[in-house]
């Protein structure tokens, strides 16, 4: 039932607010330096994301002076059905093996929110079957690609809640936080509130994404 709350409240927290914020457009064809992908939360409004993928961005950009951005919001539904995360994690991985093929030296941060952490854990080989909105891997970015992937940002990641984590090779370059009493993310969390405070967190994930690239 809490899951179902935060779920609820999340589809309804871009009602109010949106049309004065100022949010990145996507891009999947620029050179840039540095590629932003980001997936969205279940039903979370936004360019890139209402809650993280948007304040991130804004965050990274002043984090990385110097360096051109470029973003991609990963193309899929962010709703509750039992494929949905299953086609992100395609979609981001395709776009990923494109990106590096038109742009040989961009680099790639990757940004996942709830559902979209679970498309991003996928992504990098860590499974989030059986976790809430998670799935089997059906795509992982290629051994060859991985230095490519300068960081991982990853909010309310549902694996966290099974027990599980980010490990390998990416860990060291994974910035994962779950806010405490999150009922996505914490095992027995009952704060529905929670889940929805991780634009608090967007200057420290930027900053740790600025160590990394």
């Amino acid at each position: 039932m809490r899951i179902r709350l935060c779920l609820a409240a999340l589809s309804l927290v871009g009602g109010a607010g949106l049309a004065g914020l100022s949010a990145p457009a996507a891009s999947a064809a620029a050179c840039s330096d540095i590629d932003v992908v980001a997936a969205r939360g279940t039903f979370e409004p936004g360019t890139l994301g209402f809650i993280v993928g948007d304040p991130v961005y804004s965050a990274l950009q002043k984090k990385l002076t110097g360096r051109s951005l470029s973003s991609y919001k990963v193309n899929y539904p962010a709703d509750l059905s039992l494929t949905s995360a299953a086609q992100g994690n395609s979609d981001l991985v395709n776009h990923v093996k494109s990106q590096a093929a038109a742009c040989p030296n961009q680099r790639f941060l990757l940004v996942g929110y709830s559902q979209g952490a679970n498309v991003v854990d996928n992504s990098i080989g860590i499974s989030s079957a059986g976790a809430v909105v998670g799935s089997p891997i059906v795509a992982t970015i290629p051994a060859a690609l991985e230095p490519k992937v300068a960081a991982v940002l990853l909010f309310g990641n549902p694996i966290r809640a099974l027990g599980k984590s980010v490990t390998g090779t990416y860990q060291s370059r994974t910035f994962d936080t779950c806010a405490k009493g999150d009922p996505i993310c914490e095992n027995g969390g009952g704060d529905v509130g929670a889940h929805l405070s991780y634009r608090d967190d967007a200057d420290a994930a930027a900053a740790f994404a600025a160590g990394k690239v």
